[in-house]
């Protein structure tokens, strides 16, 4: 696979993003379900937006590595909250897990009205490898 990040800008570096990625001849993608704080029970957490932020980004690395990829490889990651005030404080938890796995992935981070019961960020990623 080649991969290649497209930035015409310096300022994302800071929101641990790229603007672009390219990929030629990646050996596979896959494309994940967003995760979320859901336990491995099927029940939804009711916790604070830390602790969602938390498992949420468990559930996406336990998915990925079980499917034979590596977290590094993710090129696209899609964050949906339902309150980026609150997100905010906790951003660093996302900022820290990208970082700890190399990656430069492109992002978009929505506010939405609503998530699954009592869901408060999820999170939605495409890998290659």
């Amino acid at each position: 696979m080649e991969k290649r990040e497209i930035n015409p800008w310096e300022w994302q570096d800071q929101r641990s993003y790229v603007q672009a990625v390219e990929v030629k001849n990646p050996a596979g993608t896959l494309y994940v379900s967003g995760q979320t704080a859901i336990s491995a029970d099927g029940i939804s957490s009711n916790e604070d937006m830390k602790s969602q932020i938390i498992l949420a980004l468990k559930n996406l690395e336990q998915v990925i590595t079980e499917s034979g990829y590596d977290c590094k490889g993710i090129v696209r990651l899609n964050i949906y909250t339902t309150n980026t005030a609150e997100l905010w404080p906790h951003f660093n938890i996302i900022q820290d897990w990208v970082a700890r796995h190399g990656m430069k992935q492109a992002t978009t981070l929505l506010e939405v009205k609503s998530l699954f019961e009592t869901l408060k960020v999820e999170l939605e990623a495409t890998v290659v490898k």
